[in-house]
């Protein structure tokens, strides 16, 4: 009996799913548009604070000197309250900064797989020596990026008002000295 209403079950299911469907409506908007759905953190806000960041960093004399110099990022700090996938910020800065062409990365966030492949090279005795990469031959970073973003957040009744203030700075890895800094404020209100 079990068998019977196992297929009448699924057929149930593929109609609720079908029938649910019918009435969504999908549709391919401008991923540079403003986006003005709420007042959280959005992807107009991403986009804002990455093109403060690179355009006040290529600015720096650091970047002017033209010796592209190597920078390593570091995790951005989330103060927020809400959930900001901070990666997606730092991936759009380093991606418009490396296409400018005036800085270089280090690949820090994939270093265990790079150490595991050297590995794999030199010691498994299944790659050819002669086209194996050498161990101690990457670049070491100059300068570490950090950041942080923080939120100060006001709410009465149905009215609220967000505060975004990201920070970013880059260190000279040798020194420690903070060689540049910049900060990209964002004011939101939702009614």
């Amino acid at each position: 009996m079990k068998s019977t209403n196992l297929p009448l079950w699924v057929a149930c299911a593929c109609l609720a799913l079908s029938l649910c469907a019918c009435g969504t409506k999908v549709q391919y908007g401008d991923a540079t548009g403003v986006e003005t759905l709420t007042a959280n953190y959005g992807s107009t806000d991403l986009q804002m604070v990455a093109a403060k960041m690179v355009q006040s960093m290529l600015a720096t004399p650091i970047i002017q000197e033209g010796n592209r110099p190597v920078l390593q990022v570091a995790t951005v700090v989330n103060k927020s309250q809400e959930h900001i996938d901070t990666q997606a910020i730092t991936d759009k800065i380093r991606t418009t900064l490396l296409q400018s062409g005036k800085v270089r990365f280090s690949a820090g966030e994939v270093r265990d797989e790079m150490i595991q492949e050297l590995q794999y090279q030199q010691g498994s005795g299944y790659v050819d020596p002669t086209t194996s990469k050498k161990i101690g031959k990457q670049v070491g970073a100059d300068y570490l990026l950090t950041g942080a973003i923080a939120e100060i957040l006001k709410q009465k009744d149905k009215d609220k008002d967000v505060y975004f203030k990201f920070t970013m700075n880059l260190v000279n890895l040798e020194t420690g000295l903070i060689e540049w800094a910049d900060e990209k404020e964002i004011r939101k209100t939702e009614k």
